[in-house]
């Protein structure tokens, strides 16, 4: 199942309401992302340029659900597709055999 990093940083409001009321918010994240069919991996609070980074797992378009129903409470939302180094190598491989294949615009036949 593909995997994603996810950056934001929360919206001002949220902040305030962290800090009249803490809470540790991975387990209501990890439920988000099940209910779209995907699994929260890592939740991390960061210093930075962005105050969270997660980990997780699922469809493209469970994660992309997931990460807008969150973007009421944050900004600035990044998300990557990370690839271990064998699935890159895969893909290489398979892209490889493509683009031998191409010609491009204006080529001689």
């Amino acid at each position: 199942m593909p995997l994603f990093i996810t950056q934001g940083r929360f919206a001002q409001d949220a902040i305030k309401g962290m800090l009249a009321k803490p809470e540790d918010r991975s387990e209501t994240v990890g439920q988000l992302f099940a209910k779209s069919g995907g699994k929260l991996l890592a939740y991390y609070m960061t210093f930075g340029e962005y105050d969270f980074l997660i980990v997780s797992e699922g469809p493209y378009e469970g994660v992309a659900i997931s990460v807008i129903v969150a973007a009421g409470g944050v900004t600035d939302l990044k998300t990557t597709l990370a690839m271990t180094s064998d699935d890159m190598k895969n893909a290489f491989a398979k892209a490889g055999a493509v683009a031998a294949s191409f010609r491009p615009a204006g080529a001689k036949t």
